[in-house]
């Protein structure tokens, strides 16, 4: 495990009796349609996942506790196998203020294909490309409730070193990551206390956040290396970086627009990116109680290509089915096309409720016409079908 639960976890557990138990079981099976471009990568894996959850409160409510693990076990791939404290938390409300203290997940933003403003936890690279899945990060949080709006103060104690594909693994880069080999700009590596502040308010029907952020970059720079047996490698250096951010969203009628732009300043680059696009929602389409979203996004970094990440100058286009059936399903579809040299990919995300405990998902990723110079070649043979079952508890 890649840490223990700690002491304030093993308090949370024996805080009451009245604790209420949740969370998942699921089995997930992948199946990959061509032959890999990398030695000993596989051709399909399945992977069974557990995350139990327990809530409890006290204080006539004022207080509140959880704790949420996570562990994921692979037949093929090493690296996939991993556990992690999602969350072990305190959550205090003081009037208008709310403390939260422990290890949480949290998320910052407004766009559906780019996170930019989303810096607080560390991204669990082994449990999908996209960025959703992210680590537990330890914090103390004050949220303060104005009335001319919300300030979040942060204070992050741990850092979380990003995960990595092994060898085995598909959807990784051409050389192996060697986590073992991490450096850091600062000297107090991953003890280095960072800094965030946020103030968010609703005017109307636009949501507005401002945002900054100082500390390790949780985006770590790849450099070239040699493992203990003399192989290639990749090491990821972490260096300190201060980011400020805005993100906004703005509901009229059937339109939602969206922006999310961000300044980082670090030693290796500064520089400035943003997504920006809308969503229109066709409700009850054909008569029916289906809703039909189309959605258009672009993302640009000032960066140069070669020390940009995947999109830096990229349009996503996507559709959002909304069933409003009693199973609670959605499909959404995209493709996100690279303006400079036209590489594709296109992806599927379905879900569904099958009775009261059960919901299955359906993944499809392609990659195609990939440009040999695109950061996304060496993943041009890696699209693959995805489907979990997972029971709910």
């Amino acid at each position: 495990m890649r840490h223990a639960v700690s002491g304030l976890g093993l308090l949370l557990i024996s805080a009451g009796a009245a604790a209420e138990f949740s969370g998942n079981i699921a089995a997930e099976a992948a199946i990959y349609s061509e032959s890999p471009q990398f030695e000993d990568q596989f051709d399909d894996n399945l992977t069974f996942s557990f995350q139990p959850k327990w809530d409890g409160e006290w204080n006539d409510g004022d207080d509140l506790w959880s704790l949420e693990l996570f562990l994921r076990a692979d037949d093929k791939d090493a690296g996939r196998e991993h556990a992690d404290i999602r969350e072990a938390l305190w959550l205090h409300v003081d009037g208008d203020n709310e403390w939260r203290i422990g290890i949480n997940t949290m998320f910052w933003g407004v766009t559906e294909s780019r996170h930019l403003v989303d810096v607080i936890n560390q991204i669990d690279r082994v449990e999908g490309i996209d960025g959703e899945v992210k680590l537990g990060q330890p914090m103390i949080h004050l949220k303060r409730y104005q009335d001319w709006g919300v300030l979040d103060f942060l204070l992050l104690p741990g850092f979380r070193e990003r995960t990595f594909q092994e060898k085995e693994g598909r959807l990784r880069t051409p050389l192996v990551v060697d986590t073992d080999q991490a450096e850091y700009e600062s000297s107090d590596e991953e003890r280095h206390i960072d800094y965030a502040l946020r103030f968010s308010q609703t005017y109307g029907d636009l949501d507005l956040g401002i945002s900054w952020f100082k500390g390790t970059s949780r985006d770590p720079v790849l450099l070239p290396g040699f493992d203990d047996k003399g192989n290639p490698v990749l090491t990821p250096f972490y260096e300190q970086m201060t980011q400020a951010g805005v993100d906004a969203q703005l509901i009229y009628e059937d339109w939602i627009w969206r922006l999310e732009f961000i300044r980082r300043e670090a030693e290796s680059n500064d520089y400035n990116a943003y997504t920006a696009g809308f969503e229109y929602t066709f409700y009850g389409i054909q008569e029916s109680v289906v809703d039909l979203g189309l959605l258009l996004e672009y993302s640009k970094d000032s960066r140069p290509d070669d020390e940009a990440d995947i999109l830096n100058n990229d349009v996503f286009l996507g559709t959002r089915f909304a069933f409003n059936d009693a199973q609670s399903s959605e499909i959404l579809a995209g493709f996100f096309i690279d303006a400079d040299n036209q590489s594709r990919s296109f992806r599927v995300e379905g879900n569904r409720r099958f009775g009261t405990s059960w919901k299955g998902t359906l993944e499809l990723q392609t990659f195609s016409d990939i440009d040999p110079d695109d950061l996304l070649a060496a993943l041009e043979k890696d699209d693959f079908v995805l489907l979990e079952m997972a029971y709910y508890f």
